[in-house]
């Protein structure tokens, strides 16, 4: 199931897009939901960021080849870290998929994307096991980990250098019953192919 959030009359909404419509309901999917008679075209609602998160970390350096990528570019060798580093993004940088990222007027030139896979938590959750917390996803979108690597440099917790507003692209959907460890993610810019590797050959499993 795919679903969306979207700007409905003047209030956000919740809606499930089947074909090219979103049918609206009433409620949420994570605390229940109804479907309404009520369905539009796709192409004609304003989507929003699939979800606004009550809390919104990041796992970084998790992915082999960015951590090799990344060394390379350093001109260091790679290290690889024997616990998931855990990071905090800032939910007033999420912008809806196709959004202007505006870059600082005093950014340098090193403004870079990263394509990431975003796990949908849809269970509150405390000390689980990572059986259980697998089962706490209620789906899966995706999103733009903007960064800003000289001030990166100078900002060890990444506060500026990937929290600055509009540096965090997602959705537009959040899709429930995949596999995306089976899947592969793809980086565009201009519709030209960046990057291109397996969502799952992770560090850390994201569930």
């Amino acid at each position: 199931m795919l679903w969306c959030r979207f700007q409905n009359d003047r209030s956000p909404s919740y809606g499930i897009v089947e074909d090219d419509r979103v049918i609206a309901v009433e409620g949420d999917p994570f605390s229940g939901y109804e479907r309404t008679a009520t369905a539009q075209r796709l192409d004609q609602v304003k989507l929003l960021v699939p979800v606004m998160p009550p809390t919104f970390y990041a796992i970084g350096s998790n992915y082999h080849n960015h951590v090799v990528g990344r060394a390379k570019v350093k001109g260091t060798a790679p290290k690889f870290y024997e616990r998931p580093r855990v990071g905090y993004r800032a939910n007033s940088a999420l912008i809806p998929t196709g959004s202007a990222i505006v870059k600082p007027k005093d950014a340098g030139p090193n403004f870079e994307y990263e394509g990431e896979l975003v796990a949908v938590i849809g269970k509150t959750m405390r000390n689980v096991t990572p059986a259980e917390a697998t089962e706490g996803i209620f789906g899966w979108t995706i999103g733009n980990d903007v960064t800003e690597r000289d001030w990166q440099k100078a900002d060890p917790t990444n506060l500026r250098s990937k929290n600055a507003d509009t540096f965090k692209p997602m959705g537009p959907f959040i899709a429930t019953g995949i596999a995306p460890a089976n899947m592969t993610t793809t980086v565009r810019l201009n519709g030209k192919t960046r990057h291109s590797f397996p969502t799952g050959n992770m560090l850390f499993s994201a569930g």
